[in-house]
């Protein structure tokens, strides 16, 4: 694991010299967030916790950094001297990686020395935003899929390795079933998996011959990609040639992929062809820059597809490629003192809850469905009855009173030590999978989902209210 405590801002060093020099023995909360969800859905899947925990219980300077820093003549002497010691005092809260987390609620806090919790800031951002973007787009495909698997094919197309290696472990917390990036499958026991390129056809004199080539090799795994000649008029008959001749030796054809030409139509033919070939048991997987709308609609059409292998539109979430977490100042503490602060914007989406928070689901007494989300305060209790106000700055800000509930605290401490954070893929696909169960049906959705409300108590909304007529 490569040590990214620089993996910053530069202004994040210039704030931690300052913060150092000035506010010595002040301690800090930021609360990391985001106020918009991509591809106009209705909520996200937190990813990334796990790679976040590994490297703040890495976090330090090597000697070739502090060189660096001096070299800048930027900051104090002695910052830079606090630095070559440091060791991070700092507290995290999350939410579990894989729940599905809405507009605007914390999905992660991070309180410690003020220095040291700025410091921090561009590394969390960079890992929960773009593990969070990528499970959630493959949230999406796996939903347009109908319980068709999905098979992650994007690392060529990804930005850069650390993209394709961390997108592909998010794709699987999202639902995807594999990958073909060996690299992820090796570090995340993802199982991998592929077919055969067009450069394997093209290199010997004629298709069939490449298709009996590989079978030969993969008798067992013999997945024929079809499309590079002519999908009904050559691929698939050969592929039926040599799926006979598979059979014939004991073996079990897989199927064909095609990546090129009307999908939906030569997925049909294609499937005539191989049925009246006696191979209805054989699978169909298409590529060929898939996304949730293109898939949605392959299906409306009827078309018999059985695995979707997703490349681009997957790894770089290429319909919405930025997820906008940010990371906000919500209070600080001196002398046993806590201070809520504030960002005040003429945006009134940019206008930040205040305080230390807490963050529970609640759910229905009779059917343990989620209805909405609760933030509280850090010193609030809940009680039988609770009366909140929209946490959305647009909302008309109504009192409600909210009872007969079951309340979960989703904003859980979260200790820097890797050895106690769940790093399982496919426990934490299998968890958020059960999350996203107990979420009403309509806020799942591809197409203009059910709003799910995110409330904040009125002690909460009436601390905001009067931070705002302070300043």
């Amino acid at each position: 694991m490569r040590n990214l405590s620089l993996l910053t801002d530069l202004y994040e060093y210039s704030m931690a010299n300052g913060f150092d020099a000035e506010l010595p023995n002040t301690r800090a909360t930021f609360d990391v967030f985001y106020r918009k969800v991509p591809d106009q859905g209705s909520f996200v899947l937190a990813a990334g916790l796990k790679q976040i925990i590994d490297q703040l219980a890495d976090f330090h300077f090597s000697d070739s950094d502090l060189t660096y820093f001096r070299s800048l003549n930027l900051w104090r002497p002695a910052f830079i001297d606090h630095l070559a010691t440091l060791t991070l005092d700092c507290h995290v809260h999350a939410v579990p990686e894989g729940t599905p987390v809405f507009p605007r609620e914390p999905l992660m806090t991070i309180e410690g020395p003020i220095a040291q919790a700025q410091l921090l800031e561009t590394l969390i951002l960079n890992i929960l935003n773009h593990q969070s973007l990528i499970a959630t787009k493959t949230r999406r495909m796996v939903f347009a899929a109908k319980g068709r698997p999905i098979m992650e094919f994007g690392a060529r197309r990804a930005q850069g390795p650390d993209s394709a290696v961390y997108g592909a472990r998010a794709a699987v917390i999202g639902g995807a079933a594999s990958t073909s990036d060996v690299l992820a499958a090796k570090l995340f026991h993802i199982p991998v998996a592929g077919t055969m390129a067009h450069s394997w056809i093209e290199a010997f004199p004629d298709e069939l011959t490449a298709f009996r080539k590989w079978a030969a090799l993969y008798p067992d795994n013999s997945a024929l990609l079809v499309a590079t000649y002519d999908v009904l008029t050559s691929g698939v008959p050969n592929a039926i040639t040599v799926f006979k001749e598979l059979r014939a030796a004991g073996h079990h054809p897989v199927g064909i992929r095609i990546d090129s030409g009307d999908i939906a139509t030569l997925s049909r033919d294609a499937r005539h062809l191989l049925d009246a070939a006696g191979f209805q048991d054989t699978k169909i997987t298409i590529s060929n820059a898939l996304d949730e709308s293109v898939m949605t609609s392959l299906l409306d059409q009827g078309a018999p597809i059985d695995n979707f292998g997703i490349g681009e539109k997957l790894i770089t979430s290429a319909s919405a490629p930025v997820l906008s977490g940010v990371y906000k100042l919500a209070a600080i503490e001196t002398d046993g003192q806590v201070i809520p602060k504030i960002k005040i914007s003429d945006s009134r989406e940019k206008v930040t809850i205040p305080g230390q928070k807490q963050l529970y689901r609640l759910y229905r007494k009779s059917t343990r469905e989620a209805f909405a989300d609760l933030i509280t305060g850090s010193d609030e209790q809940l009680s039988n009855t609770v009366a909140v106000v929209d946490s959305n700055p647009l909302s008309v800000n109504r009192v409600h009173h909210l009872s007969s509930f079951d309340a979960e605290l989703i904003l859980l401490e979260t200790p820097i030590d890797p050895a106690q954070c769940p790093s399982d893929v496919h426990a934490i696909r299998q968890y958020s999978q059960q999350r996203l169960a107990e979420l009403p049906a309509a806020t799942q959705r591809l197409v203009n989902p059910d709003s799910y409300h995110v409330y904040m108590t009125t002690g909460l909304a009436d601390l905001q209210h009067n931070l705002i007529a302070r300043a």
